[in-house]
């Protein structure tokens, strides 16, 4: 299995989980980040002091907290004005931060989802192991004793039709 084959392996693996977290960002966006952004931005306008200047300005966390409550309870407006040219420079510097961080915990989770050798989710018992059809050089595809799925040793076979099946066995 090469490297190619086990990201789409790892891909295939995590695709609803990754779909799901990409729902989920796009919400923070609409909804956490959108607001944020113009409280901020009408915060610096209404009180004429920037956070660099004046951090601990009174007025300007007041203006932040109301419009970023009023943005989260009503998200289209805010988001609509995002893209507006007075806003949308804010916008970027917001979004360009919490989109590395996704990419950086997608691509975690597409590493820790690449299979770790060729054999990882091969049930036990399977004819996986084989290529090509090369199990029913020994084995029926129809009928006889059940070993696997599709996989059964035929009983009108001439010779040894001994079955040895090794597996753990657990005792409690």
């Amino acid at each position: 299995m090469g490297f190619g084959e086990k990201v789409k392996f790892a891909f295939r693996k995590i695709k609803t989980k990754l779909i799901v977290y990409t729902v989920l960002f796009f919400v923070v966006i609409f909804w956490m980040l959108a607001p944020l952004n113009v409280s901020v931005i009408d915060a610096q306008d209404n009180a004429g002091v920037s956070f660099l200047e004046d951090p601990f300005n009174e007025t300007l966390w007041q203006t932040i907290i109301v419009e970023m409550g009023d943005g989260i309870l009503h998200p289209v407006a805010p988001f609509g004005r995002c893209f507006t040219e007075h806003y949308r420079g804010g916008f970027t510097k917001i979004l360009k931060p919490a989109l590395v961080a996704y990419l950086f915990f997608a691509t975690i989770g597409l590493v820790k989802a690449i299979p770790k050798s060729e054999y990882q989710d091969i049930e036990n018992g399977s004819s996986d192991w084989s290529e090509g059809g090369e199990q029913y050089k020994v084995l029926s595809k129809n009928k006889g004793i059940v070993l696997a799925e599709k996989n059964y040793l035929p009983v009108d076979k001439r010779g040894n039709v001994n079955v040895l099946v090794v597996r753990r066995f657990w005792c409690w």
